[in-house]
């Protein structure tokens, strides 16, 4: 099965729109309370899932495309559409990216579309669709949920060594993710703050592959102990209060 899965993949590489050379995509899914309690501003009632950061399209030695530019960097043969013009085509959709890709920081949701469009949409295989292009990365972040991959739980004591995750999830999806972590200002204990899924190049993407570096952020060691920070507390049906974290 993985092997039809493998070539399915590889015909749709042959029928992407853009002209990028980039090799995969990574789907980047961030732990909003590990991004919040690290003493920047984020806006009240922080989700309690994994939120979508990003889907970005990859080079091979896995640096991020440049952000388009019709002077430097005009990295499709098609006119993308403009940052400006993708709330509208987007509107089918704004429920679900509302909740799965918010802006953390503050209750713009639509200008955080707008920045992870301009640096990473426009150079993707879908430049000129970007309902396409974000529900891609909805899609994936339904089937590849990390509180169901990683083999532990958000809120214990417990600090979790980066290896053992890896290989939790490398043996439950089938390849390695990227853990990416930050460090908790107050205790300086490493924390997980984004674990990130490499996918083959295809439109759209679904077949995993192994990211090419298992690390990123803080985490430089395979042998470093994490914490899982806990959701914010749940009040009533699906309501979720402000929090401050120290």
């Amino acid at each position: 099965m993985q092997r039809h899965l493998l070539a399915a993949a590889i015909l749709a590489t042959l029928l992407v729109s853009g002209a990028s050379d980039f090799a995969f995509y990574k789907l980047s899914l961030i732990w909003p309370p590990s991004a919040c309690n690290i003493r920047i501003q984020c806006r009240s009632g922080i989700p309690s899932i994994f939120t979508i950061h990003g889907l970005w399209p990859q080079f091979a030695n896995d640096t991020g495309l440049p952000a388009y530019n019709n002077d430097t960097t005009k990295c499709t043969n098609v006119t993308p559409t403009s940052p400006d013009d993708i709330l509208v085509q987007l509107q089918p959709i704004e429920d679900k990216l509302k909740l799965n890709w918010p802006n953390l920081r503050n209750q713009d949701d639509s200008q955080f579309w707008k920045v992870e469009w301009k640096n990473h949409g426009m150079c993707s295989d879908y430049p000129d669709q970007p309902r396409d292009f974000f529900n891609a990365g909805l899609t994936l972040a339904t089937i590849y949920n990390p509180l169901q991959v990683m083999g532990i739980k958000p809120g214990d004591e417990s600090l979790h060594e980066v290896k053992t995750i890896l290989e939790t999830v490398k043996k439950n999806v089938g390849a390695y993710p990227q853990i990416a972590c930050n460090i908790l200002p107050r205790v300086k204990t490493l924390q997980l703050w984004e674990i990130r899924f490499c996918f083959v190049r295809a439109k759209p993407p679904s077949v995993l592959r192994d990211c090419p570096n298992k690390l990123a952020g803080n985490c430089t060691e395979e042998t470093d102990e994490i914490r899982f920070p806990p959701p914010p507390p749940v009040y009533g049906s699906n309501i979720i209060r402000e929090v401050v974290y120290s």
